[in-house]
Order: C-alpha cells, then structure tokens, then sequence
C-alpha cells in the first residue's frame, strides 16, 4: 500500500526536527512547510495563520519555498523553509493535511481551528510535553514545578526570542518579573550537541537559574508523523 502523501504545516520551531524525522524515517512522501517561529511569541496568531494555509492549500495554492508576504527575519530558522516531498506534485494532489502545532498557547482556538477544517494537529499542550513525551513530561513538571523549559531550538534563538523577545535587554528590571518563580532551567534535548549544551548553561546562568538537561530526542514528535503517514515510502 502506497503512503499517504501529507502536507505538514508545522511551527518554524521544529523546522529542522521534522526535515530530521524525514530524512531518518524515509518520508518521501512528506512536504513540510512551517510558519514563522515568531509567532511563538504571539499565539494569538497561529489559529488564523494556519486556517489561511491549510485553505491556500486546498485551492492548490502551493507550497512556499520564500518568504513570500513574511519577512525572513521573522522565520528566525530561515534556513529551512519548506523541505517538499521526493516527486511531490502540486499542493491539490496532497491525500492529508497535518499541523504540526500543539495547544501552544492559543487558549483551545487552534483545536477549533482545525475541527472547523477537518484536520489533524498534535496532542498536547505544548512542544515539550511531546518532545519529553506527556507521561516523562509530567514526571519532570511534578518534581519541580518552577521549571523553565527550553529546546534545541531555544537554546540556539534564546538572545532573539527570550532574553529580546521578552524585553529583558532593554529593561533588565523585568528579568525577576518574567523569571522570579522560576528555579531552574529544563534543556530538553532533541540531539547530543554540547556546543547547545554550553549555550543553555549560559542561558541559566543569565537567568539565575540551575539547570538539568533531559535527553528527549524527538519523542511524539515522531512517531505520530511516522504513523499518520504511514511509514516509508
């Protein structure tokens, strides 16, 4: 039986996670397109922007391998965009349509979402729980609540999208607001890199906290993208 051919509109977060998940599981029949990691800052935004790409691909609108109406800046990964499938014949020809977001913050608007659109997103509240998986990921929250939790692609954009993001460089007196009730930090590890590994104890550091670091690999991530594509292909 031959595999679905599946679009996946993903979070630019977990551009190089899924490219990953990809190539390792032989997914030749996957076309990821991600949009602005950015908006991991704004949340509110993620339901309308991916209601507007699962339509524009339904009208076999395509894939965008530019950046197209955003900014490249705001992609923060701009080096991987879109990685399109071995012999992929147009957006309208795609069997599925996955999004490759959690809750991430939009309050159940993005499960709403993509009900109304009859589409499939992930289970779970956010990227961590399904990196650290959800059963491991309430083990590591109930042993210490006050928990800050950052990724591989976290740790490597924590200048733009915390410590710039937040605010906190132009006005370091907000650093005990944001982070006051935290006491330590949780790198959650999608590969054995410990260039990233020195870069999250900076991280810590700057923000007064420990820090533990918790080997994930890519978790649920992927095996659900392996099963709802259907293997190899």
């Amino acid at each position: 039986m031959n595999a679905s051919r599946t679009l996946v509109i993903a979070c630019g977060a977990l551009a190089h996670e899924l490219k990953a998940i990809t190539e390792i599981n032989h997914l030749g029949n996957v076309t990821v397109e991600c949009l602005p990691a950015a908006l991991h800052n704004r949340p509110n935004e993620i339901p309308d922007a991916v209601r507007a790409r699962v339509r524009r691909a339904r009208a076999g609108g395509g894939t965008r391998d530019a950046a197209d109406d955003l900014a490249a800046a705001d992609l923060v990964d701009s080096e991987v965009r879109v990685t399109r499938a071995a012999g992929s014949v147009g957006a309208s020809h795609f069997d599925q349509i996955f999004v490759g977001y959690a809750d991430c913050g939009t309050g159940g608007r993005l499960a709403q979402v993509c009900a109304e659109e009859g589409v499939e997103m992930l289970s779970g509240a956010h990227c961590y729980q399904f990196f650290a998986t959800a059963p491991r990921f309430a083990e590591i929250q109930d042993h210490e609540i006050g928990s800050f939790y950052l990724t591989d692609f976290l740790v490597k954009h924590f200048d733009r999208l915390v410590w710039q993001g937040l605010g906190i460089e132009r006005h370091p007196e907000l650093l005990p607001m944001y982070f006051g009730n935290y006491t330590r930090l949780v790198y959650l590890a999608q590969t054995d890199n410990p260039g990233l590994v020195e870069h999250a104890e900076a991280a810590a550091t700057r923000l007064g906290l420990s820090m533990i670091v918790e080997r994930t690999g890519y978790g649920e991530l992927e095996t659900t993208l392996v099963e709802i594509t259907g293997g190899p292909s």
